[in-house]
């Protein structure tokens, strides 16, 4: 028979790995986690063991948590309570039975499902309705009788099965009806969704029998102590049918679309009629704990005879009741009769929601029911009668009771003592960079849901539980960060009291506060509101459902933080906060995966990542104690204590077991009292050696101390009523032992704050130095070394932390009935510790943990912690008050000395004395080195924790995959599976890789907040301005989030301040503001005032501080400045924090509403549809025509005039000269640009105040997709090809030539409407690509004096300067530079004045018609074309009332051109000696422009070109129609060969060099002669550079435009006297000979007409002396 039920239900094992082999995906996901636990069960053991016989994926998950012994404490283990095989066989075995390899199923039973999930009644009592399960026959009901509950001492718990159950009539509360078993057969027979969508399914689910069998085989395999888990059922139910089609399920897979045939009789149906048959085999090994009732015709009979055997107590030893029969229907019928007095008890109480226990409990209090028990405990004899202490007198105590309480008097004497919780780690600092790189994100993607661009400022309001030590404890973390200082609200907070107007409780007071917030966020749009929800999983019903009971306005959360105001309002982010984020991880959840932060772990392969000084013990750690055997575990549980609450419940069947814990618990502490104040031994047997253990380190750690500081002992008792009892009889107790100063109790209520004795609070005050004597404590953590007995209340813990002075956490009272993983875990968290890194490290090597080491994602209460360290903490930190199982209770006077500092100074060997010796043996061993204080030495000792033995044994359980068993629990009441096809969480997850596992299997119940949120059409529906943060509990997370404040402030206000160059004017002259040529308060120039102003040749822009000086006879350089170095000149510029104005300028990322459509963004977020347009022209310079393109949005073609519509561009349009708008703005705004498609400031809205004004940006080719994309709206002209390579040179000078030949053009098409060419606008504005504000300086009217600078808009600026008298007479105007002391303030000043002007321009392009800028120019150009205007004769003028201000742009610009190799792209050091090489090398290595090289070299070298000029400022280099930098050391005279132009006068001046760079053909012998030139020892060299046919136009480095050669131009005097190189570029050659002697060194050009060596054949460069002809 045996075979028969293993070929039934078990594979072979080979046909079990072929199938593996077969198993498709997701199937090997799912089942390859669990299989190798499985398949090792099967081969070591015998297949006729208990359970043997059972499929091996039949068989529970092992549970080695029940073999798991507490510390020296027996223990009966679950897997061998049946240890023997069945031995008989049945006789009665039906013929008709076969020996099937597998069964084939029957069709599932219709279940009830919702949007694909399922919808199961958990939970009924009483005759309850049957839902879906058909209709009862008339008549059919079961009376239960009177009485049941008294004659066999429980409660029976039915649980419905297959068919319909019989109404229950009669006696009905004395039985209790459970629908979990029926809703986990429901959802165990739904198939995958993988298959649904075929249609039939030739894979049928686990049929009713089969459920039923193995449901029969785990009730046997139970522990008689044990609790059925519907997880474990469940897990089996999946497996089992998992493993029974591995075969189908391929070849189901592989066949798709098509149906395959079903398989040929591999297995036969378990038939009805064999079900009770293998059943009763199954139950043959357990005795009598499971029995099986098959003779009943129907379930209301079967019920009726087990009612009847309880009543006459025939089921004493049977625990579970299995129901199975034929229905009418012919459908097998079953149901689960729970008759074990422990198993239905706990179940019982299970089913009961927290407000129905908290009910039922205040019920047996009021109404007198624990009556009988008190007076049980006063039958236990005179010892253990409390109630008899109550009667005694306090004189009559002990004296060492009170032998140290008057020692309070006088200054402090423990140098122990400090308080280090306010402290901001640096792992709290990452957290909060990290929250502030997702806001970031937010804020930076496509969807523009958060524009941080738009705040200046933050404010926040942080929800807390209605927990008045939790809200306190916030407020007090919130007044010690400087939060509020660093957010400037600390103006109306001066005192913790004020600040409490930034943390609500949420109770009924939180709505105004939340109204209030929602309103000051639509008065302040450009406030960015924070709204922190701390304890994030406390309360998260919907709104629309109310709960029973006293917790206060469920759904309060939902109706507050999830209403519509709060969802729409742009300027409202919110922060959900909490260590157990499971609940708000949901298929329907509102966050965003994106959006959760997780707690980094703190450590690495025990690698400190964040220079922590501490290390976080949490849940993991607990339970690695458990394990390690390296002495006491940190988590244990009393036997005795549970030995006599099983015997009392047992006793006492009506009270619930949670009473009957307290009282207990009462029993026991108030006995250790007893027994330790008064000495007596014999006491010791009424209560437990733990809770004697405890009461004494209470008790004896304050007296070690001379101060009295001790240790924190809490008590967890979640229902208020009892913790009441405890506070009231433990206060009497210790009241009549005279011991009311040695320890308090306190009553920890989250509804009232913290009371405490006069006692205790002097000595508060005096630890913490606190001179108020009105203050009180309002948190835990300010109990730090109060020696007390901390009663917890409250049903869930609501983030209050505590103190380190905590050394015991006795949770024996917390109720065993609520398994959900946040409900247990929130429990094990009250014990999470941190303690010293340096001193755990110093305690030698951890030992190895199974965790991954490999990801420092890792977290939480489950997969964290292997970095964490566990096991050493029992062995190195247990000392003296942590007594071994032979201490000694009776003799605390002869406790060993002091252990020695945790300092990592104990040896090894005394260490780990402490594991196999007991205190007073180890005394011997001491170290002298020992802290007098007890408190102190065990600061990084984490707390002991005591449970109840049913959860120690859940929890120390590991399922299939390794992790703690309550990992596989239901995460939290308010959800449930979405289906029980699904794997179990991995020992390797990470923190976001859970997330995903619970987005992904859990769905919430309809009374969960998220319920409702469901997209149509979407499959997500997530807030975008919502984010969670997560992490383990009383790690930090409060810090954290309160520093994210204070950074997020931070980087608005840096938003809203940008670096302005903010230098001073050099080179200035003290002189020239002594001539007024303009009244101090003209607000225009005079034209003719102008003119008889001298031209300022001095150039006073700091940037150039670094370029040749301007010869200038009116200017004395200073002789004692220190010039700087070239690479220190970018980097030491001086900038100022500025914020920004209304008028600013913005980047790509300012996204305020009303630029949207000025970016090119619509509503919803598209693009603006643009057109691309060529435009050719040609110009002398260019040599040929050139095609230009103009990238023209829609909604800018009105600025153009095209041939027709949407044909051929013909021009831009240009208003007239009379022409006035105060909303518009005449003049073009072109703006070069390269490299700055995200950072250049081309959003001009705000700088514009809103006018109409026509914005062009210039761009290179290659560019020109990456700025149509960031700025979709804005004109674009797209330099032509050749382009790609030049400098600002080649922009300008495009950009100016450009808009001449567009006058023209619009003066034609004007003329032809009747207008005067000369009326056409003549002005363009050439805009630096970093210009962010415009200044304006008010000048006093009375004493002319300059006012304060204050910030106005380009419009203004722009208008003031186009409506100017005569402008049209002006070649160039511009603005002052903005600098912080440059304003003039309290001093007159010229308004206008004539020089250089750099950044913005007016440039007239009528007038300025023949002056070019040099399109071969990369550096300087604007200072080459001023001193060009200005030897032209045209006017210059500088507005000095007006000012620009230049934002630091350290990315992209025309400035930043790199020099390179062509071997790589990585910038290379290459010296500038090396720019140039010879005319005939054939491998040029530097990826450049050849002007580029050739400006550099002589900039680096022109010491050596032209030696007499170094530092010589009287005796100049001329330079000749072109200025050209040549270094700080050089000075160079600017003089133009053009006739009729102004040059300085040069009588009398000697040069010291002569450069001749593009010059002019009106360069002639007769016009150089009119110059004298120093003549020195060897004399002095001169260089020139001609023009000749613009040989360097078109030099490009390496690209199309063909190879430059720059030549290596040599120190002269090392040269050859015949010698020659040169440059050549595109055919050109250009050579420079020299001999030594005194001549001038002429760098000429000659045609394309020489050999491969450079050397020419028909013409040779001559070598000229002063009285020989130049030959040009």
């Amino acid at each position: 028979q045996s075979g028969i039920i293993h070929s039934i239900l078990t594979p072979s094992r080979v046909e079990l790995y072929r199938r593996m082999e077969q198993l498709p995906y997701p199937a090997v996901e799912l089942i390859e986690q669990d299989l190798n636990t499985h398949l090792q069960a099967s081969d070591t053991s015998p297949h006729m063991t208990n359970g043997g016989h059972i499929p091996v994926s039949q068989q529970p998950l092992p549970q080695p948590g029940l073999t798991a012994h507490g510390p020296g404490r027996p223990t009966v283990t679950g897997t061998m309570a049946n240890s023997g095989p069945p031995k008989k066989r049945h006789k009665g075995w039906s013929p008709e039975s076969s020996a099937p390899t597998e069964a084939v199923h029957r069709p599932a039973p219709s279940t009830n499902t919702v949007n694909g999930t399922r919808s199961a009644d958990n939970v009924a009592s009483g005759c309850v309705s049957q839902g879906s399960s058909p209709p009862l026959p008339p008549g059919e009901s079961v009376t239960v009788p009177e009485g049941l509950l008294q004659t066999c001492g429980l409660q029976p718990v039915i649980f419905k099965g297959h068919g319909a159950l019989p109404c229950l009539c009669g006696n009905t509360g004395d039985v209790l009806v459970n629908g979990r078993l029926q809703a986990c057969y429901r959802s165990s027979q739904t198939l995958p969704r993988v298959y649904e969508q075929y249609g039939a399914s030739p894979v049928q689910p686990l049929s009713t029998e089969m459920q039923v069998l193995l449901t029969v085989y785990y009730l046997v395999q139970l522990a008689p102590d044990q609790m059925p888990l519907m997880e474990d059922l469940e897990q089996i139910l999946m497996r089992s049918w998992r493993e029974s089609h591995l075969t189908e399920i391929r070849q189901y897979q592989q066949s798709h679309p098509q149906f395959p045939t079903p398989l040929p009789g591999l297995a036969q149906p378990l038939t009805p009629s064999q079900l009770p048959w293998l059943a009763k085999l199954a139950t043959s090994s357990s005795g009598e704990s499971v029995l099986v009732l098959d003779t009943a015709p129907c379930l209301a009979e079967a019920l009726d005879d087990t009612f009847q055997k309880l009543m006459e107590g025939k089921l004493r030893q049977t625990h579970y009741v299995v129901v199975i029969c034929m229905g009418r229907s012919q459908e097998t019928e079953s149901c689960i009769v729970v008759t074990g007095k422990h198993q239905s008890r706990a179940l019982a109480e299970g089913m009961l929601s927290p407000s129905d226990c908290v009910r039922e409990i205040n019920q047996e209090l009021s109404s007198g029911m624990t009556a009988e028990l008190e007076a049980y405990f006063s039958s236990l004899g005179p010892d253990a009668d409390v109630a008899s202490l109550e009667k005694a007198s306090p004189e009559n105590t002990s004296p060492s009771a009170q032998g140290c309480v008057q020692e309070l008097s006088g200054e402090p004497t423990c140098t122990e003592y400090r308080v280090e919780w306010r402290e901001v780690r640096p792992i709290q600092l990452a957290v909060a960079r990290k929250l502030l790189s997702h806001v970031c994100a937010i804020a930076d993607s496509s969807t523009h849901n958060l524009d941080l661009g738009s705040f200046d400022k933050v404010e926040f309001l942080i929800c807390v539980p209605p927990s008045e030590v939790a809200f306190q404890q916030v407020v007090l973390h919130l007044w010690n960060s400087g939060v509020l200082q660093e957010l400037g609200l600390d103006q109306d907070c001066l005192s913790p009291k004020q600040a409490e107007q930034y943390v609500v409780k949420l109770d009924q007071a939180a709505v105004a506060k939340i109204s209030g917030l929602i309103q000051k966020s639509k008065l302040n749009p450009y406030t960015l509101f924070i709204l922190v929800h701390d304890h994030a999983h406390w309360d998260i019903s919907s709104g629309q459902y109310s709960r029973l009971g006293g917790e206060p306005m469920p759904g309060l959360v939902d109706s507050l933080l999830n209403c519509r105001q709060i969802q729409e309002a742009a300027n409202i982010l919110t922060l959900h906060v909490t260590s157990f984020p499971f609940a708000l991880q949901t298929q329907y959840t509102r966050i965003s995966p994106y959006n959760e932060i997780h707690w980094p772990s703190a450590f690495n392969n025990d690698v400190d990542l964040y220079q922590e000084k501490t290390k976080y013990f949490g849940v993991s750690e607990l339970l690695e104690s458990t394990r390690s055997g390296n002495g006491l575990p940190l988590l244990r549980f009393d036997s005795s204590f549970e030995s006599m609450v099983a015997a009392l419940e047992e006793r006492f069947p009506k009270l619930h077991s949670v009473v009957i814990r307290t009282q207990v618990l009462l029993q026991h502490y108030s006995v250790a009292l007893m027994a330790t104040a008064k000495g007596q031994a014999q006491l010791q047997k009424h209560t437990s050696v733990e809770t004697l253990e405890m009461v004494q380190c209470l008790l004896d750690s304050a007296h070690r101390c001379p101060n009295h500081h001790g240790h924190m002992l809490l008590l967890r008792i979640p229902f208020p009523a009892l913790a009441a009892l405890a506070h009231q009889r433990l206060c009497r107790v210790r009241d009549r032992l005279g011991l009311h100063e040695r320890f308090e109790v306190v009553l920890g209520d989250p509804t009232s704050g913290i009371v405490l004795g006069k006692h205790f609070l002097n000595q508060l005050r005096l630890w913490l130095k606190i001179q108020d004597p009105e203050w009180t404590p309002h948190t835990y953590l300010e109990l730090e070394a109060l020696p007390c007995i901390l009663i917890f209340t409250g049903m869930n813990p609501m983030g209050e932390s505590l103190p380190r002075s905590l050394k015991y956490c006795d949770q024996r009272v917390m109720s065993c009935c609520s398994l959900q993983r946040t409900a247990l875990e929130q429990e094990l968290g009250l014990a999470a510790y941190l303690v010293s890194a340096e001193q755990q490290s110093q305690r030698g090597a951890r030992s190895s943990s199974d965790l991954s080491e490999s990801d420092p994602d890792k977290l939480s209460s489950t997969d964290n912690e292997e970095e964490e360290l566990v096991v050493d903490v029992n062995s190195t930190l247990l000392g003296p008050d942590h007594p071994q199982t032979d201490f000694s209770p009776h003799k605390p006077d002869k406790l060993p000395p002091q252990q020695p500092s945790v300092t990592g100074d104990t040896p090894h060997d005394q260490r780990r004395s402490s594991k196999s010796t007991s205190p007073g043996c180890s005394s011997t061993q001491a170290s002298p080195l020992r802290q007098c204080c007890s408190w102190a030495r065990n600061l990084n000792r984490p707390p002991v924790v005591l449970l109840p033995r049913a959860l120690y044994d859940l929890i120390t359980t590991v399922d299939a995959s390794g992790l703690p068993k309550p990992t596989s629990f239901l995460p939290h009441a308010s959800v449930e599976w979405a289906s029980s096809f699904r794997p179990l969480l991995s020992k390797m997850m990470t923190c976001t890789e859970q997330s995903l596992y619970y987005r992904q299997w859990t769905v919430p119940r309809p009374h969960h907040m998220d319920s409702s949120n469901r997209a149509e059409g979407r499959t997500d529906n997530f807030h975008p301005r919502r984010l969670l943060l997560s992490g383990p509990p009383q790690v930090g997370k409060t810090g954290a989030y309160l520093q994210f404040l204070g950074i997020l402030s931070r980087m608005l206000i840096r938003l809203m301040e940008v670096d302005i160059y903010d230098e001073e004017d050099i080179n200035c002259n003290p002189q020239s503001d002594l001539v007024r040529y303009h009244q101090a308060i003209a607000s225009w120039p005079n034209a003719d005032t102008m003119r008889g102003m001298p031209f300022d040749f001095t150039i006073h822009d700091p940037k150039y501080e670094d370029i040749s000086a301007i010869y200038s006879p009116d200017f004395t350089p200073n002789v004692e400045k220190h010039p700087r170095r070239q690479e220190d000149v970018y980097l030491r510029r001086r900038t100022a924090r500025i914020k920004l104005s209304k008028y600013a300028a913005y980047n790509t990322y300012h996204h305020c509403e009303q630029c949207h459509q000025y970016m090119g963004f619509n509503p919803r977020y598209q693009l603006y549809e643009s057109t691309l347009h060529a435009f050719t022209f040609s110009h002398l310079l260019l040599g040929e025509e050139i095609q230009l393109y103009f990238i023209i949005p829609k909604s800018k073609e009105h600025h153009f005039s095209f041939s027709q519509p949407g044909g051929q561009l013909e021009s831009m349009r240009l208003p007239l000269t009379s022409d006035w708008n105060p909303d518009c703005i005449k003049s073009p705004i072109f703006t070069p640009t390269t490299g700055r498609h995200e950072h250049g400031l081309f959003n001009l809205y705000h700088a514009m105040d809103g006018a109409s004004h026509l914005h062009i940006l210039v761009i290179k080719e290659y560019e020109m997709a990456v700025y149509k994309k960031y700025w979709p709206n804005h004109i674009m002209l797209v330099l032509p090809t050749i382009f790609n390579g030049a400098g600002i040179g080649a922009a300008h000078f495009l950009i100016k030539e450009l808009s001449y030949h567009n006058l023209e053009l619009e003066r034609n098409r004007r003329v032809e409407h009747g207008s005067r060419p000369q009326d056409v606008w003549p002005f363009i504005i050439l805009a630096d690509d970093s210009c962010v504000m415009w200044n304006s300086v008010d000048v006093d009217p009375k004493s002319g004096t300059a006012g304060a600078e204050r910030n106005i808009s380009l419009k203004q600026v722009l208008q003031h300067m186009e409506s100017s008298p005569d402008i049209t007479q002006y070649g160039l105007c511009g603005l002052r530079k903005w600098a912080s002391r440059g304003s003039g303030t309290g001093r007159r000043r010229e308004p206008f004045s004539r020089g250089h002007l750099h950044d913005f321009l007016l440039l007239n392009v009528d007038l300025t018609q023949d002056v070019q800028y040099n399109q071969n120019r990369f550096t300087c150009d604007d200072v080459d074309f001023n001193l060009r205007i200005q030897s032209a004769g045209l006017l210059v003028c500088r507005f000095n009332n007006f000012s620009v201000m230049k934002k630091q742009i350290a990315i992209g610009g025309y400035r930043t051109f790199i020099i390179k190799t062509k071997m790589t792209d990585v910038p290379t050091t290459v010296q500038p000696s090396q720019y140039i090489c010879a005319p005939d090398s054939k491998h040029l290595f530097l990826a450049t422009p050849a002007q580029l090289l050739l400006e550099k070299y002589l900039q680096h070298t022109s010491q050596r070109l032209f030696p007499l000029s170094a530092g010589n400022y009287s005796h100049p280099v001329l330079s000749v129609d072109c200025y050209l930098n040549l270094g700080p050391e050089v000075t160079v005279c600017f003089v133009s060969s053009r006739p009729h132009s102004i040059n300085i006068s040069t009588a009398g001046l000697l040069f010291s060099g002569l450069l001749l760079y593009f010059c002019d053909s009106f360069v002639t012998p007769g016009f150089l002669k009119k110059f004298q030139f120093l003549k020195g020892e060897r004399g002095a060299v001169h260089a020139k550079l001609t023009q000749a046919a613009h040989c360097l136009w078109n030099c490009s480095g390496s690209g199309t435009a063909g190879e430059a050669r720059a030549t290596r131009l040599e120190h002269p005097h090392t040269v050859p006297a015949d010698g020659a190189v040169g440059v050549e570029v595109e055919g050109h050659q250009a050579f420079w000979t020299c001999d030594n002697r005194p001549s001038i060194s002429v760098l000429t050009t000659v045609p394309p007409h020489t050999d491969s060596l450079g050397v020419s054949t028909k013409t040779k460069a001559g070598l000229v002396t002063e009285d020989d002809p130049l030959p040009f």
